[in-house]
C-alpha cells in the first residue's frame, strides 16, 4: 500500500481525497461525541486518553487530541512522507473542529441512551471504524495510534485494523484503572474490535470474488466448463506433487462467489478426486472485472 498520494493540487483524484477526509473526520466525530465519550468508553488511542482527561479534568476531548497528535505527525512525515503529514494534519484539525464543535451543539449526553451502553459501543465502533477507513483510503489518518497502526502496517505488512487492535487494547487498561468500571474494559474492547473489522472493509472491501487453484488429472475437461459454461477464463501453471513427484497442469481462475459454487458443483461431477483452493479476492483489475483505467476512490 502507497502511502504518499500523487494526485495533482484540484485534480480530481485530490478533490475525491478530500472529500474523503473531510467526510471520515465528521464520521468520527459522529461516532465519538453521539456513543463513546458520553459513556466513558475508551476505544484506544489518543481519543482514548482524552475521553479519560475530559471526565476527569474536564478537558475538550479534540483540543486535548490535537496536543497529542502534532508531535507524532512530526514522526509520521519523516516515515510516510510529506504528502502524508498535510492530509493527517488536515484530518486530526478537523476532527478536533468537528469534535469539540459538536459536542458544543448537542451537550455531553444527547441521546440518553442510559444502560444500553454495548449497542452504543458497537454504533460508536462503526462510525469511526468507516471514518478512519475513508481517511486511510485517502492516504491520511486522524492521527495517534491511527498514524502509529499505519507506520507498522508499512514496515510488517500486516494489515491496519490488527495494528490498531494490539496497539489500542494497551490504552483500555487505563480506562480500567481510572475510572474503576469492570464494565469499561468490555465495552472498550468491543468498540476497538469493530472499529478494526470496518476499517478492513473499508479499505479492503467485502469479498465477493474468488481465486481459485485447481489440480485434476481431467483438467481439460474442467477448463471446459469454465470457458464455455461460467464464459470466463484462467492460467494454466505447471505444477509437481511432493509426495508422488508428479507433474500436471494446474488451474488458477477468479470468479464471483456464486460461479464459484457453480464451478465446484461442476469438478465434483468431472473428478471427486480434484484437489481445489478457493481464497479470497479483495480486489481484481482486468478484461470482465473492474477496468484497470478507472480511477481509485
Amino acid at each position: 500500500m502507497a502511502f504518499i498520494s500523487q494526485e495533482k493540487l484540484f485534480s480530481r483524484r485530490w478533490f475525491v481525497a478530500y472529500g474523503q477526509i473531510v467526510a471520515g473526520a465528521a464520521l468520527l466525530a459522529v461516532g465519538y461525541v453521539l456513543f463513546i465519550t458520553p459513556y466513558k468508553v475508551v476505544p484506544g488511542g489518543v481519543y482514548g486518553i482524552s475521553i479519560i482527561l475530559h471526565h476527569l479534568l474536564g478537558t475538550p476531548v479534540g483540543l486535548t487530541a490535537l496536543a497529542f497528535n502534532i508531535p507524532i505527525t512530526i514522526i509520521a512525515t519523516r516515515v510516510l512522507g510529506p504528502r502524508y503529514g498535510i492530509k493527517t494534519i488536515t484530518g486530526f484539525f478537523l476532527t478536533a473542529f468537528f469534535m469539540d464543535g459538536l459536542s458544543y451543539l448537542v451537550g455531553e449526553d444527547p441521546l440518553k441512551i442510559g444502560s444500553e451502553v454495548l449497542m452504543s459501543s458497537i454504533y460508536g465502533g462503526v462510525f469511526i471504524g468507516v471514518g478512519v477507513g475513508l481517511l486511510f483510503r485517502a492516504r491520511a489518518s486522524c492521527g495517534g495510534t491511527d498514524v502509529v497502526a499505519m507506520m507498522l502496517s508499512k514496515f510488517t505488512g500486516r494489515p491496519v485494523g490488527q495494528w490498531m487492535m494490539a496497539v489500542d487494547s494497551l490504552i483500555v487498561l487505563l480506562g480500567f484503572v481510572f475510572f474503576g468500571n469492570w464494565k469499561i474494559p468490555l465495552y472498550s474492547i468491543v468498540a476497538i474490535f469493530v472499529i478494526g473489522q470496518v476499517v478492513d472493509i473499508v479499505m479492503q472491501g467485502i469479498s465477493y470474488n474468488k481465486c481459485l487453484l485447481i489440480v485434476s488429472d481431467r483438467h481439460q475437461e474442467i477448463a471446459d466448463r469454465i470457458l464455455n459454461q461460467l464464459e470466463r477464463g484462467g492460467t494454466y501453471f505447471k505444477a509437481k506433487g511432493l509426495f508422488s513427484e508428479k507433474e500436471r497442469p494446474m488451474i488458477f481462475t477468479v470468479m464471483s462467489r456464486r460461479e464459484t459454487a457453480i464451478l465446484q458443483a461442476a469438478i465434483k461431477e468431472i473428478d471427486p478426486k480434484a484437489f481445489i483452493t478457493v481464497m479470497d479476492a479483495s480486489e481484481i483489475l482486468g478484461e470482465g472485472f473492474r477496468s484497470l483505467n478507472e480511477p481509485e476512490v
